[in-house]
């Protein structure tokens, strides 16, 4: 008896130290990467203002090619949007809307995936001797709970990883076109 009263006491004490460090992680959560793409803002841009276009270097659509995708009349620039839905829980369903576009130089989308939450990406482009560094970034608020916020310390590093592999995929895109 005596042992099953300090299991259940251990089992408590666990809970609460998680919950407790759960709530002291940060609520929103934020991810960059870049790269260097042997081109001009101009040859990068488009791959990434022109919502069709990033069909071609997605890393997550790689993952289910029967994702079914839905575009506004005009997929390219501020107003676009774009609807995925898949079966593959790492595609998942969602939306995304470019909220802000400046030529070769940013783009800001707005995603929203429903129950999972919503989250605003951007795009930074920075031209130096012919060459674009692409930083693609994220931002999201994971909520006030200590589960949540659990998640999101893994969430960063699957999306970190993520971004990587979108990037090197548009840097072979482009500068395979000649930039």
């Amino acid at each position: 008896m005596k042992f099953i009263k300090r299991l259940f006491i251990g089992c408590v004490v666990a809970i609460v130290l998680l919950a407790g460090v759960g709530l002291l992680l940060p609520r929103e959560i934020s991810v960059a990467r870049s790269i260097v793409i042997d081109a001009p803002a101009s040859a990068v841009f488009p791959h990434v203002n022109d919502l069709q276009a990033t069909v071609d270097w997605s890393p997550w659509l790689a993952r289910d090619p029967d994702t079914s995708l839905e575009f506004s009349a005009d997929p390219v620039g501020e107003g676009a949007r774009m609807s995925w839905a898949s079966d593959n829980p790492q595609v998942g369903t969602g939306t995304m809307t470019i909220t802000e576009s400046r030529p070769d130089d940013y783009v800001e989308v707005a995603l929203d995936f429903g129950d999972m939450g919503t989250a605003t990406a951007s795009w930074d482009f920075q031209e130096a001797d012919g060459a674009t560094t692409a930083t693609w970034s994220m931002q999201t608020d994971m909520g006030a709970g200590p589960v949540n916020r659990w998640f999101g310390v893994m969430m960063k590093r699957w999306i970190a990883d993520d971004y990587d592999a979108g990037l090197q995929n548009l840097k072979q895109l482009v500068e395979a076109k000649g930039g």
